[in-house]
């Protein structure tokens, strides 16, 4: 029994005939390790650099200087680099395009901005304490950038040409839902066989399913009116407000993995006079995509039921970015990611994550194409906060997992 339960997992692999093209050895690939090892110094240097430069999703001027960087860098690597226009986003997309021998389309993608402001870089630079950087988008996502460009460097001075095109996509306004950028990742990830997408995650797992993002807006007209002198004759939107997320506050569906948490109220700007518009936006995350309707339609019907006569009230769910849909395909990668990390003496898990990436857009569910796995950046935690930290020990692992992933794709069609 014993016996059994250590077999490689090449073997294992092999006995399974839909990932027979992506056996692995039972040991570690010790010249990639060590290339991996002799580029760490610079990859945190390189971190520094990029984390020291503010580009939150609205910062024009910090995103064309990470911009620059991330072309630079991919046109030393040989691709042909392309910067794209993504309205409204502030920043452009970088699209590099390097094309092998092969038969796969293997893209590789992250975002490059920030939630942080203007500042925020000079108040707290990039540091490090023990094995943690610390900084405003150390790890969501400029660690993940990194990885991305120096393990194709990895894999250049390797000789990997094992594909038909391999795209590298940087894009600039993930952080407010990729409202410029979503159209380009559909229509790239729709030729790939295979995206890897650049999240950090939160210890050594692999993501392969994530919610998708809606925002419920509750929108109140009632009746403006002097609060003292003649209250009565106001109709008053902030009370109707009031009551309609009591009546709204279970449109979420746990047994669905639905949520839906008001978090912005909006009402009146002096206070001797009585409201006559408030609003209130509810952030819904899902891991069905028809639950957009199903909340529109029961929403609808919750709001006919009114607190304060002769008020208007509308509710509108906007559809912001879709789930990443758990997929037998992405689960099987998950699996050749696992055995990669075994050649390392550490275990992989997977994880469905309830925050929404850009891996729904590159996720095409009618067609099962391309097969995708997100959480491929380094490792770190408390994103979107000024404790943000990346672990530094995630660095060698990640970017030896990222280049025998490539290697691995290169040999063989998973969604055959």
């Amino acid at each position: 029994m014993k016996k059994r339960h250590l077999m490689s997992l090449a073997a294992a692999l092999a006995c399974a005939s839909s990932v027979t093209a992506f056996a692995q050895p039972a040991q570690a690939d010790s010249g990639l390790l060590r290339a991996a090892e002799q580029r760490k110094d610079a990859f945190v240097k390189d971190l520094a650099t990029l984390t020291n430069i503010d580009s939150g999703t609205d910062d024009a001027n910090g995103l064309a200087k990470v911009e620059a960087v991330l072309a630079q860098r991919l046109k030393a690597l040989g691709a042909n680099v392309e910067i794209v226009a993504t309205p409204p986003a502030a920043g452009k997309a970088v699209v590099g395009t390097l094309r092998g021998t092969g038969t796969q389309n293997i893209m590789l993608m992250i975002h490059y901005d920030t939630v942080f402001g203007v500042g925020e870089a000079a108040k707290r630079p990039f540091k490090i304490t023990g094995n943690k950087a610390t900084g405003p988008g150390v790890a969501d996502a400029k660690g993940g950038a990194l990885l991305i460009l120096y393990a194709l460097e990895i894999a250049r001075e390797r000789g990997f040409k094992d594909y038909k095109t391999l795209t590298v996509l940087f894009n600039p306004d993930e952080e407010k839902s990729s409202l410029g950028s979503r159209t380009l990742i559909t229509k790239l990830s729709a030729d790939q066989d295979y995206v890897l997408v650049y999240e950090p995650p939160e210890a050594d797992v692999v993501t392969v399913a994530t919610n998708g993002i809606a925002y419920v807006h509750l929108d109140v007209k009632g009746r403006a009116s002097h609060a003292g002198s003649a209250p009565e004759a106001g109709r008053n939107a902030a009370v109707e407000l009031s009551n309609q997320i009591l009546q709204l506050k279970d449109l979420g569906d746990p047994a669905k993995g639905t949520t839906v948490n008001w978090t912005v109220v909006r009402s009146g700007d002096r206070v001797n006079i009585i409201p006559e518009a408030a609003s209130a936006t509810a952030d819904m995350r899902m891991a069905d995509v028809a639950e957009v309707q199903r909340v529109q339609a029961d929403a609808d019907k919750i709001i006919q039921k009114k607190l304060i006569p002769e008020t208007d009230v509308k509710v509108k769910v906007e559809n912001r970015r879709p789930p990443f849909s758990r997929n037998a395909s992405s689960d099987r990668l998950a699996g050749v990611a696992d055995g990669i990390y075994k050649e390392l003496g550490k275990s992989i898990k997977p994880v469905a994550m309830r925050y929404g990436t850009d891996a729904g857009f590159a996720y095409h569910p009618n067609t099962g194409k391309p097969v995708v796995l997100d959480g491929m950046g380094i490792v770190g935690d408390r994103l979107h906060s000024s404790d943000e930290w990346a672990d530094l020990d995630s660095v060698v692992p990640r970017l030896y997992l990222t280049v025998r992933m490539m290697e691995a794709m290169g040999k063989g069609k998973l969604n055959d």
